[in-house]
C-alpha cells in the first residue's frame, strides 16, 4: 500500500518496490513503475498501484464422478501480474488519494475470475470418469491439466494475469461414500486380522497339546519305569528270600544231620556200653555201682538203704564169682 502526504496544494506518494504503480493525467499515463516516489496535484491526478508479487488463492471444488458420486477437490493456485499497464486498463486499480488504499477490490475480482475458469475445468475431469477411476489417478492427474489449461486460458492473458502454479492436497468422495469405499478394504484386513489371530491361537493350542503329549508321555515313561524298579525291588525281596530260605533250610538241614550224627553215635556209645555190662555178673554191676556211689558220697546228704536192698546185695556176694575184689 502506498504512502500519501499532503503539503497544501500538493501530494506526495511513496510506493514499495513491490508495487507498480501508474500515474494518470487527463486520462493518459505520465509516469509508471516500481518503488515511485513522486509530488502531484490531487485535483488533476488518477493514481493506480497493483501488486507484483505473486498471490496464492484457496482453491475448493465439488462436484460429481460419471457414476454421479460427490468428489471434493481442494488445493490453491498461484498468480501474478503479468502486464500491469494492460491489467490497469481492464481492471480498476485506483488508490484513494487521501488514505493511499485501494478504492475497489480488485484482486478478488482476479482471484474469482480464476476460480470460475479453474471451477469449470474442474468439474469437467471429475465428470469423465467414475469415482473408483478417480480415486485410483489421484490428485495428481487433475492438477496437470488443470494447470495446463489455466495457462493456456487467453482471458486471463487478455487481462495481464498469468498462473505460475497449481497444488492439489485432497480429492476425496463424501464421507459416507469413503466409508462405503473403506468397507471392503477394512472387512479384508480384517478377516487377515482375524485369521493370524486364530492361526496364533491354533498355534498356542497344538503347542499347548505337544507340551501336554510330553508331559503325558513323560508321565507314562516314568510310570513305567517306577513299574520295573517295584518289579525288580520284588524280584530282588524273592531272591533275598529265596536265598535267605535256602540258607535256612541247607543250615537246618546241617543241623539235622549233625544232630542225627550226634545222637547217632551217643546210641552207638549207649549201645557198646550196654552191651559191655550185659555179660557182667549181677554182683559185679552192684559192685561198680557201689564204687560210682562211693566216689560221690562227699555231694550226697543221705542215703536209704532198706532191708530188701541188703538183702539182695548180701545175697550176691555170697554166690561164687560175686562182687569183684578191689
Amino acid at each position: 500500500m502506498a504512502t500519501i502526504r499532503r503539503f497544501g496544494v500538493l501530494s506526495q506518494l511513496r510506493s514499495e518496490a513491490s508495487h507498480y504503480v501508474i500515474r494518470y493525467r487527463n486520462g493518459r499515463p505520465r509516469q509508471s513503475g516500481r518503488g515511485l516516489v513522486f509530488w502531484f496535484r490531487p485535483e488533476t491526478a488518477s493514481i493506480s498501484e497493483l501488486p507484483m508479487d505473486d498471490r496464492e488463492m484457496t482453491l475448493f471444488v465439488r462436484g460429481r464422478s460419471a457414476d454421479f458420486q460427490s468428489v471434493a477437490v481442494q488445493g490453491s493456485i498461484g498468480w501474478h501480474v503479468a502486464d500491469p499497464e494492460r491489467l490497469a486498463a481492464r481492471v480498476d486499480f485506483s488508490l484513494d488519494l487521501r488514505t493511499g488504499r485501494l478504492q475497489g477490490e480488485p484482486v478478488e475480482r482476479i482471484e474469482a475470475r480464476i476460480a470460475g475458469l479453474a471451477n469449470q475445468t474442474v468439474l469437467q475431469f471429475l465428470g469423465q470418469a467414475p469415482v473408483r477411476a478417480l480415486l485410483d489417478a489421484g490428485p495428481e492427474a487433475l492438477r496437470g491439466q488443470l494447470q495446463a489449461a489455466l495457462a493456456a486460458e487467453p482471458s486471463l492473458a487478455e487481462i495481464g494475469v498469468a498462473v505460475v502454479s497449481v497444488r492439489l492436497t485432497n480429492l476425496a468422495p463424501s464421507s459416507e461414500l469413503e466409508r462405503a469405499l473403506q468397507t471392503p478394504t477394512y472387512e479384508a484386513l480384517q478377516q487377515k486380522a482375524d485369521e493370524a489371530t486364530f492361526a496364533r491361537r491354533a498355534l498356542a493350542v497344538e503347542k499347548e497339546r505337544a507340551i501336554a503329549e510330553n508331559e503325558l508321555a513323560t508321565k507314562t515313561e516314568l510310570a513305567r519305569r517306577e513299574s520295573l524298579l517295584i518289579a525288580e525291588e520284588a524280584q530282588n525281596a524273592r531272591n533275598r528270600a529265596q536265598g535267605r530260605a535256602e540258607a535256612e533250610g541247607i543250615a537246618a538241614g546241617a543241623e539235622a544231620e549233625r544232630i542225627r550224627v550226634v545222637e547217632g553215635a551217643r546210641a552207638e556209645a549207649e549201645r557198646a556200653r550196654i552191651a559191655i555190662y550185659r555179660d557182667v555178673a549181677p554182683g559185679t554191676l552192684l559192685g561198680l555201682a557201689a564204687q560210682a556211689l562211693a566216689g560221690k558220697l562227699d555231694t550226697i546228704e543221705h542215703v536209704n538203704v532198706t532191708p530188701d536192698l541188703l538183702a539182695t546185695v548180701l545175697g550176691e556176694v555170697r554166690r561164687p564169682g560175686g562182687l569183684p575184689a578191689r
